[in-house]
């Protein structure tokens, strides 16, 4: 014991890269189709967030970070590898039987901080694939989290409204019954059991479009399943579940250093709170959830406060893309959304290369090193924090298949104004032939794209045109005027820069 703690003593007092002492733990929640208008402080007013705005209050508030991309798959392979995720096929949103889309050995933000002398872990929702090949759910499963720099892990394969509806601890699925085989499919169905769309009045939620194949606690979901039933989640008890395990590895970590990776799934659907939280919002499910992803980040900080951490914890709040309100079930999002903005003043939202699809919220708590109830306007990306996490915990190296990753840790603390100078944003799509916009410093140039330029099933307007269109961010944050006309030098050159980070330059 006496050397396990002069070891964690050495480790908060060492020097490393940044030159001050190294967090103590590092916590990155991602919350799951979080907007940057769902939180008080970003200006909400209709649903609380008082743990979320706690943080803001005793840490720095960004207003211009950036997920990679505006669906959540693409981001989490970002976030994760340090590589823009239109560099490589196959990131796009994947199904719940996917196979891993990182492959072993390569350096990930885990392994980093592994390597860093961190205990590493995973909570909540993967979505980045699991095993090679075809999927045997009963069976242990390789590869995964485990494989690519996480010490444990406890997930949701894909997202909630996806089948398989388990989850997985480490390799194998939890409350597993050898006796009731899992099977999964995204082809044709595996028997004749009732669907959504076959039997709707089993249904507790039903579907606005899509979503109405296998029933799982009275909500039908993406894909066929059979068998699995004591492995089963409840929806209604996944957030408690999922901080419960969080809770656990922060506990059990003892005196190492850690690093916990906690993906919430809450807004994603299907919105399902907890009785405790249903109705508290006013706004129906969806506003429920924020209430209830709230409740979780109070969870994790209570969890480090009891053990004394709070104060040599670095923490980060963001999301991985940005909000969709009708996103495949009819749960009154849209019929009680009333004057609430989810996406701020953005334009746009999830699927959208519009401000709205990938400028979110983005929060760091660190009372050591970060001045509390500030604010930074600094360019920030999700694909930065491999490098500048690795800075902070002393790794000087770089990572050549993190090429895209940037050291931003100073303006991710506050301590440098500008960040970025310029980063690549991606809507839909799959690999180079993705259409993407770059923005730099107050501009923003969105390339032209055939695509339709609204998704009518959830009512987001896309960006997609068939004419460049560039927008000065400051001027108009809205994006309501389209400058490429009048610009045309500068569309040429944000053009030409936009090439030029598509074929690998930084």
């Amino acid at each position: 014991m006496v050397i396990a703690l002069l070891s964690a003593c050495l480790f908060l007092v060492s020097p490393c890269q940044t030159g001050g002492a190294k967090p103590r733990a590092i916590i990155l929640i991602y919350a799951d189709d979080l907007g940057y208008g769902d939180l008080g402080c970003y200006g909400a007013t209709r649903v609380k967030t008082p743990n979320m705005d706690r943080l803001a209050q005793e840490g720095l508030r960004h207003t211009s970070a950036y997920c990679t991309s505006a669906t959540c798959t693409p981001s989490r392979y970002a976030l994760l590898t340090g590589e823009y995720p239109w560099r490589r096929k196959g990131t796009t949103v994947l199904p719940g039987d996917a196979n891993l889309v990182i492959e072993p050995g390569r350096a990930t933000l885990a392994s980093r901080l592994r390597q860093a002398g961190y205990r590493t872990g995973v909570v909540g929702k993967w979505h980045l694939g699991l095993g090679k090949g075809k999927v045997d759910w009963n069976q242990p499963i390789t590869p995964g989290p485990l494989d690519i720099g996480f010490d444990s892990c406890f997930l949701l394969p894909a997202t909630g409204d996806r089948v398989p509806c388990v989850y997985v601890r480490d390799r194998t699925v939890e409350n597993l019954d050898q006796g009731d085989p899992i099977r999964v499919s995204y082809g044709k169905p595996l028997d004749d059991s009732p669907t959504g769309k076959s039997r709707p009045d089993l249904l507790k939620m039903k579907p606005s479009h899509g979503h109405d194949m296998t029933i799982v606690n009275g909500v039908s979901r993406i894909g066929s399943m059979t068998g699995g039933r004591k492995a089963r989640w409840v929806d209604e008890e996944m957030a408690d579940t999922l901080t419960r395990e969080a809770v656990r590895f922060i506990n059990q970590s003892g005196d190492q250093p850690f690093f916990l990776y906690f993906a919430l799934h809450d807004i994603h659907v299907p919105r399902v709170p907890h009785p405790r939280f249903a109705g508290k919002s006013g706004m129906g499910p969806r506003g429920d959830a924020i209430v209830q992803a709230d409740w979780c980040v109070g969870e994790i900080m209570k969890a480090l406060e009891s053990r004394g951490l709070a104060m040599d914890s670095l923490v980060i709040l963001s999301s991985d893309n940005g909000p969709v309100v009708d996103d495949g079930y009819q749960d009154e999002a849209v019929a009680k959304l009333g004057d609430h903005k989810p996406a701020g003043p953005w334009r746009g939202g999830k699927y959208s290369r519009f401000e709205g699809g990938t400028r979110i919220p983005l929060v760091v708590r660190w009372p050591t090193r970060v001045k509390p109830g500030n604010q930074s306007a600094a360019l920030i990306s999700q694909v930065d924090f491999l490098a500048s996490l690795s800075a902070l915990a002393g790794l000087a190296d770089p990572v050549s298949s993190a090429s895209d990753s940037q050291d931003q840790h100073a303006a991710l603390l506050g301590n440098a104004p500008s960040g970025r100078s310029s980063l690549v944003i991606q809507g839909l799509g799959d690999g180079p032939a993705s259409k993407l916009a770059v923005r730099k410093g107050d501009w923003k140039y969105i390339e032209p794209g055939n695509g339709p330029k609204k998704n009518q099933a959830t009512n987001t307007e896309l960006g997609n045109d068939r004419a460049p269109q560039l927008f000065n961010l400051v001027q108009d944050p809205g994006e309501t005027t389209n400058l490429a006309h009048q610009e045309t030098i500068r569309v040429r050159e944000m053009a030409d820069l936009l090439e030029k980070i598509r074929m690998g330059a930084p």
